[in-house]
């Protein structure tokens, strides 16, 4: 008997979001064990940089039967990476919600299987601790409300990684070392992101030591000449890296790279879980850093004010939404409809210098900017009359003059 459910409770067949790491390896034969049901194992490609097809082996290795292993790159980076950074959302003013954004394609791509399949349940790796539990499932009950959810981490005796680790040797379940011969940090990766928890960075005092980082050189290793790069957009979205034009997933893997070696996109925060807990986290997101720099530029051209403002307003509101998981609510869609009605004329090239873990914007241009070198000139003109800025003042300055006088009185 479980904590939670009972062996008892009937089950069909199950989809499991599979990655074929320590954690799904030893829920697979967890569930096997616990419900004796049918299991379907899912794993989406995302940029993790992984051999997926590990993947495959380890479930075949259990006699799984149903193996969905699926190249989702592009539907990844075009559907919701792209969207996100329409918005130019950052959580708490410094996360670019790589893990957030990955979690709601998973769930909907392991509810599309679980609904073809005839599956009536659905399982996944979080714990009852985190976010990703919520991001889970609310897309998936959002997309199936009678969907039956399986996790185990609230239900099994398990307590820590320790025990997983025995389990796993004691069912003879294959575990990864890393170089140290120790298990590794707790790592999530994908096209956008990677991050790192637990261990030693469980104390925000620690400095994470350098051999964590998988995407990055170290800001100070970086090299000693400075690089430029332009960024083309269309309608809000990147479509080009100086001036080739490239598919949303190949782009951000570029733009990885080029900001990899140079040392950009290192965070390192203390964040606030929807559960109410904080967290320390260590995030790299190279690519991720320079497009979100890159966008701003474009959109600093082209955008009205009171529109850039209120979407600087909304922007808040709407990273907050992808980090608790309601991609799939309805107030999120209808931001984004906001947000995208702004982006039709967000056209044009920004260029950036990347030196020692650093992006600046040095230039931008677009066939749609707002900006008017003949307005803003510091030189003679001939379409502007300073005189008219004196009423404009005034005006402005009548409530001041009138507060001030009624103190005053």
């Amino acid at each position: 008997m479980t904590n939670g459910r009972k062996k008892r409770d009937r089950i069909g067949k199950v989809v499991l979001a599979y990655s074929g790491g320590l954690d799904t390896s030893v829920i697979l034969h967890w569930l096997i064990a616990t419900y004796n049901c049918e299991i379907i194992t899912f794993t989406a490609d995302i940029g993790q940089g992984e051999d997926i097809e590990l993947a495959r082996k380890k479930a075949a290795m259990l006699g799984i039967q149903h193996i969905f292993i699926e190249d989702m790159r592009e539907e990844f980076a075009r559907d919701f990476v792209f969207p996100l950074f329409r918005a130019n959302a950052l959580y708490e003013g410094a996360y670019l919600l790589g893990t957030a954004i990955a979690r709601p394609l998973i769930a909907k791509r392991q509810i599309d299987i679980a609904m073809a399949m005839g599956a009536d349940t659905v399982a996944h790796g979080a714990t009852g601790k985190g976010n990703d539990q919520i991001r889970f499932e609310l897309t998936c009950y959002a997309l199936k409300p009678d969907i039956r959810i399986i996790a185990p981490w609230r239900e099994w005796s398990l307590q820590s990684r320790s025990d997983m680790i025995l389990y796993a040797e004691r069912h003879q379940i294959p575990v990864s070392k890393d170089k140290h011969g120790e298990m590794p940090y707790s790592v999530d990766a994908n096209l956008l992101h990677t991050s790192y928890e637990g261990k030693a960075l469980e104390d925000p005092w620690t400095e994470p030591n350098e051999d964590i980082f998988r995407r990055t050189i170290a800001p100070e290793m970086a090299p000693n000449t400075p690089e430029y790069v332009e960024i083309t957009f269309a309608s809000g979205d990147a479509v080009g890296i100086n001036g080739q034009a490239l598919s949303p997933a190949v782009l951000l893997a570029r733009l990885n790279e080029i900001g990899g070696r140079h040392g950009v996109g290192r965070v390192d925060l203390v964040e606030n879980r929807y559960v109410g807990m904080k967290s320390r986290g260590v995030y790299e997101t190279p690519g991720g850093t320079i497009l979100l720099a890159a966008h701003r530029a474009v959109e600093s051209l082209t955008l009205d004010r009171e529109v850039s403002h209120l979407k600087d307003e909304l922007m808040p509101r709407y990273a907050n939404l992808i980090y608790n998981g309601l991609w799939f609510s309805p107030e999120r869609i209808a931001l984004q409809s906001a947000i995208d009605c702004t982006q039709a004329m967000v056209n044009g090239t920004a260029r950036l210098k990347l030196y020692k873990g650093s992006v600046w914007v040095v230039g931008r241009q677009s066939p749609d900017a707002l900006y008017r070198q003949d307005y803003v000139t510091f030189e003679k003109d001939t379409v502007y009359d300073q005189h008219d800025a004196e009423g404009f003042i005034k005006l402005n300055a009548l409530r001041l003059r009138l507060g001030h006088m009624a103190q005053k009185k």
